[in-house]
């Protein structure tokens, strides 16, 4: 029987790669192969919302915490538009990471379906360091990554009938 306190090991997620130039996409593969530990052979496909850039989608499995290692490889090429995202599992939340250039990179924990959850210490700072509702909204709108989500959506649209390309790599 599974211990009260025991957590997950393993969990899995996405890098959506929106939007790149075609002389880094070896660069991504090779940085998501060196975080993986196992070769990416991302399938590149054009991006519309974004003409001359290219397109990649891959699901990935690894130990908890990999969304932020694999989104942190990726944030050194500040032309990329990207997500990553880390599935919750047992007694750890999920994560997503967006990054837009000119924004940077964006996380927020993630329920079971996918939203984002503002944690009640980070509302309660909100609140105190706010001085009127239009701040207090503006403070919200950050946390919950608007801005990101605004800027990335044509590119999801794009994204949606990306192929994937699945990777597996063994816990510990």
């Amino acid at each position: 029987m599974r211990g009260s306190m025991q957590f997950a090991e393993a969990t899995s997620g996405v890098v959506y790669i929106h939007s790149s130039p075609a002389a880094l996409c070896p660069h991504i593969e090779w940085a998501l192969a060196a975080t993986l530990r196992t070769p990416a052979g991302l399938r590149w496909l054009s991006q519309p919302a974004d003409a001359g850039r290219l397109r990649a989608t891959v699901d990935w499995v690894g130990p908890v915490g990999t969304g932020g290692r694999l989104a942190s490889a990726l944030q050194d090429w500040p032309q990329l538009h990207f997500e990553v995202t880390e599935n919750p599992s047992e007694g750890v939340d999920g994560e997503r990471f967006s990054f837009v250039p000119g924004l940077g990179l964006w996380r927020g924990a993630t329920s079971a379906n996918g939203d984002v959850v503002v944690g009640e210490m980070r509302l309660r700072e909100i609140i105190r360091g706010c001085s009127d509702v239009t701040s207090v909204a503006a403070a919200v709108d950050r946390a919950l990554g608007t801005v990101w989500d605004t800027a990335l959506e044509p590119y999801r649209a794009a994204t949606a009938a990306a192929h994937l390309t699945p990777l597996r790599r063994d816990v510990g």
